[in-house]
């Protein structure tokens, strides 16, 4: 079985300063950050994914900020390829797949932002690949959200996402489990 590590749109307009800021963004790139060098020491493939907006009234990851780059605790090296994407799903209309397939990669391990959005979608869309996935659940971030008349705090989003990808979709872990492990 060889494994991959995708790392999902950990970019600067998720931080503090930026356009869309998330609660735990910051321990959630450096958890991120700890798996690339355990992939990178291993010589292991890994994947940066980045999201540029092209939808119109965006107002974030807007090509040409400094916000769609890339946080300094996971930027790539200059030999690691960079996936770029225009949807929340990492594989639509993306090379991903392809490459994967032709390092011969049947498991990943996921790492990024926003859990509710991106993570969801691509853990979903890998699964439906048939790829076997470890969520690397300390290694996302996500916001509160509101619907109606509720406020649902962050804590709340990125449990419920997770426990509902767990099981079925992946295996959430977290980084210490997961480098341990591979």
């Amino acid at each position: 079985m060889s494994a991959a590590l995708v790392v999902i749109d950990i970019q600067r307009d998720y931080f503090a300063g930026g356009r869309m800021p998330l609660d735990g963004a910051d321990a959630a790139a450096e958890n991120a950050a700890r798996l690339l060098k355990a992939f990178r020491e291993r010589g292991w493939p890994l994947f940066h994914v980045q999201h540029l907006s092209t939808r119109p009234n965006a107002t974030f990851f807007l090509p040409g900020t400094d916000g769609v780059e890339f946080h300094p605790a996971v930027a790539p090296l200059a030999a690691e390829p960079v996936i770029q994407k225009n949807f929340p799903n990492a594989f639509r209309a993306t090379r991903l797949d392809t490459e994967l397939r032709a390092r011969g990669v049947t498991q990943l391990v996921v790492a990024g932002m926003m859990t509710h959005m991106c993570i969801d979608t691509s853990v979903r869309a890998a699964f439906d690949l048939g790829f076997k996935i470890d969520l690397a659940f300390d290694a996302c971030a996500t916001r509160s959200l509101r619907f109606v008349d509720t406020d649902v705090p962050a804590s709340q989003v990125q449990g419920s996402f997770i426990a509902a990808l767990h099981g079925t979709f992946a295996t959430a872990r977290d980084t210490a489990h997961i480098v341990a492990a591979n």
